[in-house]
């Protein structure tokens, strides 16, 4: 688990869950965009471990971002462990959860955190799927307009 909190930010924390390290990765690739960053946690899964130590673990870093505003936890895949561990703690804990983390989703969440959280979830999952193009089509097609 990466941690990185600040109590008097006020922002709306943020969690990335996902399998192995990948949301350790994707939060530096993110801090190399924006710089370091505040309440802001990666806990990455081991599905060959124990569940409840996992669970746990993902509940201790949504109650150490949690500034008074929220948290998002932001998953990798839906359906696997790390989103159905994080859906799990709704009930418990002020959480919405984002799944198909990308880095597109990841810096506007990021940039955008004095937001309330439904309107940072919207925010994030439009990042998320804005940031998702056939590169190569578009130049194909680009040239095909010259």
């Amino acid at each position: 688990m990466v941690a990185q909190t600040d109590k008097k930010s006020g922002v709306i924390g943020v969690v990335l869950v996902t399998h192995g390290s990948f949301g350790e990765t994707l939060l530096k690739a993110a801090e190399m965009v924006l710089g370091p960053q505040e309440n802001c946690l990666a806990v990455g899964i081991d599905v060959n471990k124990g569940v409840d130590e996992a669970l746990e673990n993902v509940r201790k870093a949504i109650q150490s971002v949690e500034q008074g505003k929220g948290v998002m936890a932001l998953t990798d895949l839906f359906g696997g462990s790390p989103t159905t561990m994080s859906l799990s703690l709704m009930k418990s804990e002020n959480l919405e959860v984002i799944t198909g983390v990308n880095l597109p989703m990841l810096v506007a969440t990021l940039q955008a955190r004095s937001l309330t959280l439904p309107d940072l979830a919207e925010k994030a999952m439009v990042a998320g799927q804005q940031g998702i193009k056939v590169a190569g089509a578009m130049l194909r097609k680009k040239a095909t307009k010259k």
